[in-house]
């Protein structure tokens, strides 16, 4: 297990899931009854960037890569998260075909 984490492994594993995981939104944003209710890839793709750029950078760390790498890696995902919040802060919400909570009083 040292090994894994030693040699950056578990990072690789782990962004291999984060791209799995967009794939499975694309498909399910297109082919299922979530279609109305998930936002669409193009506002979900800043914030799975910035994700995957993170895991980069903890990458980079664990195997002893040289600091410019490390901080390539973190500036790319600040850079995406800025795109995240202009993203989220320009555009309007997603409408939700759900049904919405109510409190009585």
């Amino acid at each position: 297990m040292a090994e894994l984490f030693a040699s950056g492994r578990v990072i690789d594993l782990i962004l291999a899931l984060v791209v799995v995981e967009t794939i499975a939104l694309a498909l399910a944003g297109r082919m299922t009854a979530l279609a109305g209710r998930l936002p669409p890839l193009r506002r979900l793709l800043p914030n799975l960037a910035a994700g995957a750029c993170l895991l980069v950078a903890v990458r980079a760390a664990l195997v002893g890569a040289d600091w410019v790498w490390v901080a390539a890696s973190l500036l790319a995902a600040l850079m995406a998260h800025i795109a995240d919040l202009l993203t989220r802060l320009t555009e309007p919400p997603v409408k939700s075909s759900g049904q919405h909570s109510t409190v009585s009083q």
